[in-house]
């Protein structure tokens, strides 16, 4: 079962010209594990640059990351254990579904995601030019740096889901999403549960879903340290790729 926090709302803020009264209802989801440290400071950068609503996914954190995210004045729905980052995401969007929001956003809470781009990320879905919006930090030339390991990934995975759909996707690892309705509701049936994010690009181009990505800037991760090392980029890469075809063979795609 669900353990869902509300507390009271912070007072209002300012309404950017992409969210207003008559506009869409947005949701940001914020899926977080163990991210006390960071937890609170993306939630406030997120409120100072819109006035959507956000709930926190506590994808069974072990430290306060449920408390303070509910110290912060928004929704916390906790869960009993660990999910992963697809079970964590599923619930935000079943959440989105039974409370009408047109427009749900994945902000993660290690800080890394910069709010300011959300103006970027949602114009494109708002205004119908595509069912899903994501952040790309290679569209342009910007600061961003990771790993050997890393990027070793991200243009395998690129390939992949070119070689599969045809369609090229230069951060097909980024999860700085946006999905309108139609995808909220197909989420919520159907989302992959481990390493989802390159899993559900093949999916939706399948289903001839419209994706676009647009540039923007990405942090270092304010506190911790990733989980993902040299060793679990080479795993996720060959459990992703595996889960990939083997789903694709199912339905008939490669026969």
């Amino acid at each position: 079962m669900l353990l869902i926090i509300t507390s009271k709302s912070c007072s209002p803020i300012a309404i950017r010209r992409w969210v207003n009264l008559d506009g869409p209802k947005v949701l940001v989801i914020i899926p977080a594990y163990n991210e006390e440290r960071s937890i609170a400071r993306v939630i406030a950068d997120i409120k100072r640059v819109c006035a959507a609503d956000i709930t926190v996914i506590d994808d069974g954190s072990s430290d306060s990351t449920a408390a303070r995210a509910a110290s912060e004045g928004v929704t916390v729905i906790s869960l009993p254990f660990n999910l992963g980052i697809g079970g964590a995401m599923q619930t935000g969007y079943i959440f989105a579904r039974d409370r009408h929001y047109d427009i749900a956003v994945q902000v993660d809470g290690d800080g890394q995601h910069d709010p300011g781009y959300l103006d970027v990320l949602l114009g494109p879905v708002i205004s119908g030019l595509c069912d899903m919006a994501i952040g790309s930090r290679f569209i342009e030339k910007t600061s961003y740096k990771s790993a050997i390991s890393r990027r070793v990934g991200i243009a395998f995975f690129s390939w992949l889901v070119w070689i599969l759909t045809g369609k090229r996707v230069k951060d097909p690892t980024s999860g700085f999403r946006a999905v309108n309705r139609k995808l909220i509701e197909y989420f919520s049936s159907s989302y992959p549960t481990d390493y989802p994010e390159v899993d559900v690009l093949v999916r939706l181009y399948k289903k001839d879903f419209k994706i676009r990505e647009v540039p923007v800037e990405m942090k270092k991760r304010r506190d911790g340290i990733s989980s993902i090392t040299a060793f679990k980029s080479a795993y996720y890469m060959v459990k992703v790729s595996l889960a990939i075809l083997i789903n694709s063979m199912r339905s008939g795609e490669l026969s």
